[in-house]
């Protein structure tokens, strides 16, 4: 049977306000409930490459753990693009947007996504890492790309999907969802995985 129908007895909660994750899951056919809470992401300095993405998709899981209920599956996730030992976020402006891509130019770079599930009884975390490889942008394209789709809600401040990545990016080596937002094979996966662990209530 189908996991969009093993799964009705279960509530999915996404707690991710990212229109494409939301969308990622509208295309597998599970219905999503979506609940956000604020959380500060920060993390420890220590932290390296995937351990960061996987804090964070964990830390994101907190708010929501005392309202759970049973077959409650709650995701939640968290991506960083890893470049020359550092963890690149969503940019806050415009500046910071074009100095990302300048620094991503002409270089390999990784987007790691992580995601978290919890249930009343089981807390998983999964990551993924995709190689990403920039062509040598020019600044008239990087400042047309910033000007024109404003990514400042996109890690490393831009998205694979839009104009960037069909003119800039040569190959990558990995998942193409997981840099979009999510792991959607290791997702779908999971979630099969739980729903065939838990019993039915």
């Amino acid at each position: 049977m189908l996991l969009n129908k093993r799964i009705k007895n279960y509530n999915i909660i996404l707690a991710s306000g990212s229109p494409r994750r939301q969308q990622f899951f509208k295309d597998l056919g599970l219905e999503v409930e979506i609940r956000l809470k604020k959380v500060v992401e920060e993390y420890p300095p220590r932290l390296y490459q995937f351990e960061i993405s996987d804090y964070l998709a964990q830390l994101k899981a907190l708010p929501h753990k005392d309202e759970l209920r049973e077959n409650d599956i709650l995701i939640t996730s968290d991506t960083i693009v890893w470049h020359q030992s550092k963890a690149l976020g969503k940019p806050n402006n415009r500046s910071e947007a074009i100095a990302m891509l300048k620094s991503l130019s002409g270089h390999t770079h990784q987007v790691i996504t992580s995601v978290c599930f919890t249930t009343t009884t089981v807390e998983k975390t999964l990551n993924h890492t995709t190689n990403v490889y920039f062509k040598i942008l020019s600044d008239e394209e990087i400042i047309y790309y910033v000007d024109t789709y404003e990514p400042y809600d996109k890690a490393g401040a831009y998205g694979i999907q839009e104009w960037i990545g069909q003119i800039g990016i040569e190959k990558i080596e990995g998942s193409f969802f997981n840099v979009v937002g999510l792991p959607v094979f290791e997702v779908y996966r999971t979630l099969e995985e739980l729903v065939n662990f838990r019993p039915k209530q």
